[in-house]
Parts: C-alpha cells; sequence; structure tokens
C-alpha cells in the first residue's frame, strides 16, 4: 500500500509547473465540486454516501487531511443544496474545468496522473489540501 507521501511526490512529478499548478488550484476543486454535483442531482443521499465512499481511501494516508477533505466535501454538498438547475451547472462547469486542466498539462508536458492510475483523481485534492495544511503549519 502506499503512503501518503509516495502518493503526493508521484502526483507532484507531472505538477511541477507553475501555470499547471496554477490551473490546478482552480479546476481540481470545481471538479471535485462537479462531481458531487453531478451525483446530488441524481439523489442527494447519494452524494453524501459518494462522500463517505472516499473515507477508506484517505483516513489510512492520513486522518487530518481525511477529515479536512470530509468537511470540504460537506460543505460542497450544503453548496449544492442551495444552487439551482445543479445538473446543468455542474456539466457546464465540469467540461470547463478539464479543459482547463488538459490544458495546464499540455503546458506542462505531461500527461495527466490519472492516466497512470485511476486513484489519482482522490489524489488531486488531497495534494492541494496538503499544501494548505503545510501553510498553517498543520500536521498531515
Amino acid at each position: 500500500m502506499k503512503t501518503l507521501d509516495m502518493w503526493l511526490d508521484e502526483y507532484g512529478k507531472s505538477h511541477r509547473n507553475h501555470l499547471n499548478k496554477n490551473i490546478h488550484w482552480v479546476c481540481v476543486p470545481i471538479i471535485q465540486f462537479c462531481v458531487l454535483g453531478l451525483i446530488y442531482s441524481i439523489n442527494p443521499y447519494l452524494a453524501l454516501a459518494a462522500v463517505l465512499a472516499t473515507l477508506p481511501f484517505y483516513l489510512p494516508l492520513s486522518v487530518p487531511l481525511a477529515v479536512g477533505l470530509l468537511g470540504i466535501n460537506i460543505g460542497m454538498l450544503a453548496l449544492l443544496s442551495a444552487i439551482p438547475h445543479v445538473l446543468v451547472v455542474s456539466v457546464v462547469l465540469f467540461v470547463l474545468a478539464w479543459i482547463g486542466q488538459f490544458y495546464g498539462h499540455m503546458v506542462e508536458g505531461k500527461k495527466p496522473s490519472f492516466f497512470k492510475d485511476m486513484q489519482f483523481l482522490l489524489v488531486g485534492p488531497l495534494w492541494l489540501l496538503n499544501f494548505v495544511y503545510q501553510r498553517l503549519g498543520l500536521k498531515a
């Protein structure tokens, strides 16, 4: 089983370009929000179940980061509950954010990590939150 550092280091290898990193700071949370929005549009309880289903991946890596991501995801679900036309908003933003992501990787000159392993779709938010924790002096 990979450790937190192993996941973050491997993810970081294809995220060294400054522009690509900045694009990820915008697009990864939007994609995370939109995936929840797509599921939420089917059933809000299913979206909550999807959030909880990520915990077995995150908890063994880092309890503090898992708790942080859980809080962020719950906040996103609360925001989704206040947005009309969640499906339309989620689809449009999802497509735009992925265009941004692929542009960032074109600039980087490296393929997105999830082409190697789909679990990297869960690592992106973890990677960003880890930087936030470092900046705040929190232990991941």
